[in-house]
């Protein structure tokens, strides 16, 4: 700003005005991209409002890795079984892609015996004796499609909405849109459960573009839940409190003049990891459970397994933990069926069915979505000798309960080989448009932009499934 001599009045340049005017451009711009993002608050994790009253508050989601087959669990096939040993119809098979497998591989009959179960008269496998008394408190779900016929990308689709890695995943935006209800734990935990961690790796609970504060924070399944939770020697609470004050106070200073929403999650992490050393080993001790709950979920306290696991879910949203992911990656058959198969049951139904019913019992059901499923399905054609299959995206099964889910039901068909969708198809995006609706959002306008324009877990697709809503 320059002042004449000659003027009563300062004359004004539209650059400094532009740079300098707290209504500049710049400053509005920054002020809508942290009212956006969260950091307008003190708080970027304090909870938000949905667009509309929601169904569910808190999501634990089961992700089967790998791709369990729904021959042997859910989806009951007699004419495949008759013409187990015979080359699949030529029709079926045009335009099909297959991971592995020749395309014209011999078909393959189940391999467990199925009966009928709850109001709907559900099919379900002798695999699964524990769902099988659930099943009335369950949605099944026996037409999913996907895009992805490989572990990573099929991953990716699932838990992000795109094959792609850099993209937000499902349990990220939920925490972006409702914020927590917990200030002395993470509000998005992830477990690995299985032989080896999933295909899609960390971006399976990762914030992509959001700020990672709506990341996933993984947990171990046995000891310490996060690594270096205990003080190392000679650090007591009280040097740590003042160190911490300190760090903060210099992030906050370096916040007020960039604005940079990482710098605030850098904060928003160093204060929770503090909470959490004294609530988080409380909360993932499952031996304070009573003798009943454990033998229901077969959990063992000490011994890392799927079921401990389940139970530390449970106690964690019990606690305000808004979402629970757990990958159990350990489903992909191409081999030893019916032995692998088995094990997985044996490792995973009983914590599963275990749960539905604990959450019922404590009166959580009602506002806790839990989701079962993998990222795709297998092929209804043999694959190494007769005991395997290959991976197949044209029809899987999942199932769903609680948080406003109707239940006693099962949704869509397959056709007699389960090889395509005839009834009811659920392509993924529709999956998640319909459960971002269950936690109160409309889909099409929980988003966040990024490069230009305005991303959203469906991208430019998904309709919601009225059929699965009570």
């Amino acid at each position: 700003m320059k002042i004449s001599e000659n003027d009563s009045h300062p004359k004004v340049s539209r650059r400094w005005f532009l740079e300098q005017c707290g209504v500049g451009m710049g400053a509005l711009a920054l002020n809508q991209l942290l009212a956006q993002t969260g950091y307008a608050q003190s708080n970027p994790l304090a909870p938000k409002k949905p667009h509309f009253a929601p169904k569910a508050k808190n999501v634990i989601y089961l992700f089967m890795a790998g791709g369990p087959s729904h021959m042997e669990m859910f989806d009951y096939k007699p004419q495949l079984a008759k013409f187990d040993g015979t080359l699949p119809p030529p029709d079926l098979l045009k335009g099909y892609r297959a991971a592995f497998i020749n395309p014209n591989s011999k078909l393959l009959g189940p391999k467990f015996k199925f009966a009928k179960y709850g109001q709907a008269g559900a099919d379900i496998s002798e695999l699964l004796p524990y769902t099988a008394k659930i099943v009335d408190d369950l949605c099944i779900v026996k037409s999913m499609v996907t895009d992805a016929f490989n572990h990573a990308p099929g991953q990716l689709m699932m838990n992000t909405g795109s094959m792609i890695f850099g993209r937000p995943s499902f349990g990220a935006w939920s925490v972006y849109g409702l914020g927590s209800e917990s200030q002395d734990l993470p509000a998005f935990v992830a477990f690995s459960t299985g032989s080896k961690g999933p295909s899609g790796g960390n971006s399976c609970w990762g914030s992509g573009f959001l700020p990672t504060v709506y990341q996933g924070v993984q947990f171990r399944n046995v000891g310490d839940p996060v690594l270096y939770l205990s003080n190392p020697r000679g650090v007591d609470e009280t040097l740590q409190r003042d160190s911490l004050d300190t760090i903060n106070k210099l992030n906050k200073m370096r916040l007020d003049v960039t604005g940079d929403p990482e710098i605030a999650t850098r904060i928003n992490s160093f204060e929770t990891a503090f909470k959490m050393q004294k609530v988080a080993p409380d909360v993932t001790d499952i031996s304070k459970e009573p003798k009943h709950i454990l033998e229901m979920y077969g959990a063992e306290p000490g011994k890392p397994s799927f079921a401990n696991t389940v139970l530390m879910a449970r106690r964690l949203v019990e606690k305000g933990v808004r979402f629970v992911q757990i990958m159990h990656e350990a489903w992909d058959q191409h081999g030893s069926l019916v032995r692998d198969l088995t094990k997985n049951c044996k490792d995973t139904e009983q914590a599963c069915a275990a749960l539905v019913k604990d959450l019922k019992q404590r009166g959580m059901l009602e506002d806790t979505l839990v989701i079962w499923g993998g990222e795709f399905g297998r092929t209804p054609m043999v694959q190494g000798g007769d005991d395997g299959r290959d991976h197949h995206p044209n029809a899987f099964t999942m199932w769903l309960a609680g948080g406003g889910i109707k239940t006693e039901q099962v949704i869509g068909a397959t056709d007699d080989l389960g090889f395509n969708v005839v009834e009811d198809r659920v392509h993924v995006h529709d999956l998640h448009a319909t459960l971002l609706h269950l936690l109160g959002f409309d889909h099409e306008k929980l988003t966040y932009r990024f490069q230009g324009r305005d991303f959203r877990l469906t991208d430019v697709h998904g309709i919601v499934q009225k059929k699965l809503l009570a």
